[in-house]
């Protein structure tokens, strides 16, 4: 089974990636340059049907895996990958659950620790832990001094119908994550330092993630209306405002960089919402800020940003 995500061991990571979604199929190839600067040595895109692929997290995503193998086929050919074994993959975000959990008593034992940890992956994923594959991680710790988990779960049922759509192909994913830790690499993978935002619209609503120092601090899906979207993000911007005017003066640069992608939010416009709550002047990273050279095409930054950002962990 691959893993979702671990820093327990030191894996070799394929510099191919492959992100899906509700409508679409992505695979990219990078080539690192100095510098942390990355350039696309192949990539593609294809046209799902909106049928073929319903991501969630309780019900099955795939109506036709065969029809879904035969396309990957495809994009493979047309990007001139289909020899390629080795791949991460992101999947959509309603198809995984990311979550950032708390201790917020300290714990007697390791026991005793596990067993509260447990129960809150338990709550948190609203399924039992015997029906899901799950990994989680430590972060450091919050301004109370308390106990900080990452930890990502899919359903196993649902990870089986992918895993069966690569096995047709031959393919090996050996990390699979949700879109929106694709794409924060762009944010945690340089060195940066400070606060800085991911804001990734989807069908369903949006995910917003804040890290600081390239660790997550703030991490929130919300699911609402297109016209509520605006609404929502200002009030994750005042909570995040209010935890930050709680905190010991000058213990992290303010946030200043915002990463916006998927369609359904303007960057400006996100933009302009952030500096007008935060009172500061918020920068919409682009590509050439990121280190990504992307090549004179049609080819959308926003198609590949969680794949390529997969791809960058085989120089991590």
């Amino acid at each position: 089974m691959p893993k979702l995500l671990s820093k327990l061991i030191q894996p070799w990571y394929p510099a191919t990636a492959l992100g899906l979604e509700r409508g679409v199929a992505s695979m990219v190839q990078l080539e690192g340059g100095r510098k942390g600067v990355f350039t696309l040595r192949r990539a593609a895109s294809i046209t799902l049907s909106d049928s073929l692929i319903t991501p969630g997290f309780d019900d099955p995503n795939i109506a036709d895996l065969s029809q879904l193998a035969e396309a990957l086929n495809e994009l493979g050919t047309s990007a001139g990958l289909l020899r390629q074994r080795k791949w991460s993959v992101s999947l959509p975000e309603a198809t995984m659950r990311t979550l950032i959990l708390t201790m917020e008593n300290q714990t007697g034992s390791k026991s005793e620790a596990d067993e509260v940890l447990k129960w809150k992956m338990e709550r948190g994923f609203g399924a039992p832990l015997d029906e899901l594959s799950i990994s989680n991680e430590s972060l450091p710790r919050d301004s109370q001094g308390r106990e900080r988990y990452l930890a990502v779960g899919i359903r196993l049922s649902v990870l089986a119908e992918y895993e069966s759509v690569f096995a047709v192909l031959g393919w090996r994913a050996g990390l699979i994550l949700p879109r929106h830790l694709g794409e924060a690499r762009w944010l945690t993978g340089n060195g940066s330092t400070g606060d800085s935002l991911l804001l990734t619209a989807h069908d369903d609503g949006f995910t917003a993630a804040i890290f600081r120092d390239r660790e997550p601090l703030i991490l929130r899906t919300v699911v609402c209306e297109p016209e509520e979207r605006e609404d929502e993000f200002y009030r994750l911007l005042l909570f995040y405002r209010d935890r930050r005017a709680a905190e010991v003066e000058g213990a992290a640069q303010p946030l200043t960089k915002l990463l916006v992608v998927g369609r359904g939010f303007g960057k400006e416009r996100a933009s302009e919402i952030a500096s007008e709550t935060l009172g500061s002047h918020i920068h919409v990273l682009g590509p050439e800020d990121l280190g990504l050279q992307l090549p004179a095409s049609d080819l959308r930054f926003d198609s590949i940003a969680a794949p390529a950002g997969l791809a960058t962990l085989h120089w991590s």
